[in-house]
């Protein structure tokens, strides 16, 4: 894919350090010998490295250049400890931050936080909420956004559509300053992707054509979207129709320079964000890559349980790529 090979072009050669807490994992061991071997990440592998390699060997994959970190034999357990602790801000103990930091998700958080990585890839045999849990803990979010959001970069055709659908996967019913925060990370988010941000904030009402508290939530959010981000064409509240084609947006939003062409849909909550991607995925065609965690102060990101090598590969080129955006 097209998207794919402008990704690559970003960060090939660049020695961006990835961990992976699922080492032991066929999906993820494949991805990473592979992204190694394309000089696209250098993987840090996280696990027990005789069991890693026995999981290489029947598989056939060549582990030598790979960097395998043990929790249980590392020199610098006893800092990362201390730092941990200190992170926490006395919510753990000392004893307690052991027994957390052999967990394989909190141990390559602190990596990444600790800068020996640049990112984290999990979640091919984790929940959503093992991944994150550490990532909010640790990494946290960036200033002036409260919370981590879900997108999902939304492909068709060989990249001749291209479209970012939030939050489809962390916040059940953010309020009108979340869901602000949301649109406009996402809007950060589609510009990696190099897609003009055109951020539609969705609701059943098109300008009001409905009242209710959920189209105040949206119409208020729009309007904290604009202010946090003026730099950024940010419109709503929008239906659907309205948001994506030309000829409803005349009709029922004319002079707004989003609707009819709107590439960031923006869900008012995670019960219609899951299934509009989904019907997008299954009904549309359309290829959903991600989850893609925004708004952490460094890369996290969560798999479904139900990937393959290939989500992995991926994932983790996005990952990469979201490291350079700083």
């Amino acid at each position: 894919m097209e998207l794919f090979d402008g990704l690559k072009f970003k960060i090939i050669r660049k020695k961006i350090k990835i961990s992976f807490p699922e080492a032991t994992d066929a999906r993820v061991l494949g991805a990473a010998v592979r992204l190694k071997a394309e000089e696209l990440v250098e993987p840090i592998l996280i696990g027990e490295k005789v069991e890693i390699e026995k999981i290489a060997k029947s598989r056939g994959f060549n582990t030598d250049e790979l960097t395998i970190i043990d929790p249980n034999h590392y020199d610098e357990f006893d800092k990362m400890v201390t730092a941990f602790v200190e992170r926490r801000k006395g919510k753990v103990t000392e004893d307690q931050a052991k027994v957390l930091l052999r967990d394989p998700n909190y141990f390559g958080t602190m990596l990444t936080y600790l800068d020996i990585t640049d990112g984290m890839v999990s979640g091919a045999i984790h929940s959503t909420g093992d991944t994150v849990r550490p990532a909010l803990q640790i990494i946290k979010t960036k200033p002036g956004v409260s919370r981590t959001s879900g997108a999902f970069l939304m492909v068709r055709g060989r990249d001749q559509e291209k479209y970012l659908f939030s939050d489809c996967a962390i916040n059940i019913n953010p309020d009108a300053q979340s869901l602000a925060e949301i649109a406009v990370e996402s809007a950060r988010t589609a510009e990696l992707f190099d897609i003009d941000p055109k951020v539609a904030l969705l609701s059943f009402s098109t300008k009001g054509s409905a009242a209710s508290e959920e189209v105040n939530k949206v119409s208020e959010a729009t309007r904290i979207a604009k202010e946090l981000a003026p730099q950024y064409d940010i419109d709503g509240e929008l239906q659907f129709d309205a948001a994506y084609e030309s000829s409803v947006a005349g009709q029922k939003a004319p002079g707004s320079s989003v609707a009819g062409e709107a590439t960031v849909f923006v869900f008012p909550d995670l019960q219609s964000g899951n299934i509009g991607y989904k019907i997008a995925q299954r009904l549309g065609n359309f290829e959903a890559i991600g989850p893609i965690l925004q708004g952490l102060n460094k890369p996290i990101s969560d798999l479904s349980r139900g990937c393959n090598e290939e989500d992995v590969y991926k994932l983790s080129i996005i990952t990469a790529a979201q490291t350079l955006l700083g």
